[in-house]
Order: structure tokens, then C-alpha cells, then sequence
């Protein structure tokens, strides 16, 4: 998995745009998501998917290891969703969408969990938006912490206390 990361990465690097479509297949629907978990609506995280795919053909010379590919990929749309919404305060209220809630199974037995899972949605969009992006790469995104620490551009330990503080937050919230 590794040698083919690699390679891949030195042919994004040697510009061959059948690498860069097999980049896209393999991350646009992680990273489409990941902008609708962080609160972005569809056709905004569209765009941003699209925009963190053109910055990561535009920047590819600063990838250092092919095996860090995916923490590399997130770690601009981190910072392309960052940039949309200082320039885009006001414009969009951002939250978790409905769609993005893991499907329980139909029955009465699962109001309860639905029930709960609504109120964590709920509790995820009043996090800070550091914070809520620790949780979304690391529990939705299921990136280890070491990458997710990369993809938020900072130390492994600096994450660790976002999303332990996260995890405060949202126990605190959620569990009454």
C-alpha cells in the first residue's frame, strides 16, 4: 500500500494526469464528506472538495512522502474550509447535516439512539471550530491520530488536547 502511494506521489510530482484522476477517485467522496461533517452545505462543499484537489495539483512539489498522500489531502481542505468560512462568516450557518448522521436500524428500539445521536449532532455544531474538526477527522473520518494531527497542522500532542477537550465538551453535553 505504501510502494503504491509512493508511486503515485511521484507521478503526481512528474505531472501525469491520470494520476491526478486516480487521486481524485480515491478521495473525493472522503473529502466531500468531511466538508459536509464540518458543516458545509452541498454545493459549498462541492466546491470545496474541488478547490483542496486543484490546491493539491498546484502543490504537489510539497509533498514529502508519498505515504503521508492522504493526511497531506486533508490537511488542505482543513485549510481551504478554514479560509471559506473566515471569508464567509455571516453567509452560511454551518452544522451537521442530517445525511451525515450514521444510519441506525428502523425500529422502536432505536428512538432512544436516534434520540441521542441528534443531540450529539447538535452538541458537535456548538463546538469550536478546531475542536470539532479534531473530532470529525479522527471519529468520522477515521484518521489516526497521527495523520489527523497532520491534516490539522499541528503537533501529535497539541491534537490529543484538542480532542480531549472535545471529548470534555461534548461528554458534558450529552451525558446529563
Amino acid at each position: 500500500m505504501d510502494e503504491s502511494r509512493d508511486l503515485l506521489a511521484a507521478q503526481l510530482k512528474a505531472g501525469d494526469r491520470t494520476a491526478a484522476e486516480e487521486l481524485v477517485e480515491m478521495y473525493y467522496q472522503q473529502i466531500y464528506r468531511y466538508m459536509r461533517r464540518l458543516g458545509h452545505g452541498r454545493q459549498t462543499s462541492e466546491d470545496l472538495t474541488q478547490e483542496s484537489f486543484l490546491q493539491a495539483w498546484c502543490r504537489i512539489n510539497q509533498l514529502r512522502n508519498g505515504w503521508m498522500l492522504g493526511a497531506w489531502l486533508y490537511g488542505i481542505a482543513t485549510n481551504i474550509s478554514r479560509l471559506y468560512l473566515r471569508r464567509h462568516k455571516d453567509d452560511e450557518k454551518t452544522g451537521l447535516k442530517s445525511d451525515d448522521v450514521p444510519d441506525s436500524n428502523i425500529g422502536s428500539d432505536n428512538v432512544s439512539r436516534d434520540e441521542q445521536l441528534e443531540l450529539l449532532k447538535r452538541t458537535l455544531e456548538k463546538l469550536p471550530m478546531k475542536l470539532k474538526e479534531t473530532v470529525v477527522l479522527h471519529y468520522m473520518q477515521q484518521l489516526a491520530i497521527s495523520d489527523a494531527a497532520e491534516a490539522a497542522g499541528v503537533r501529535e500532542g497539541t491534537f490529543k488536547r484538542r480532542l480531549n477537550r472535545a471529548l470534555k465538551a461534548l461528554r458534558g453535553q450529552v451525558i446529563r
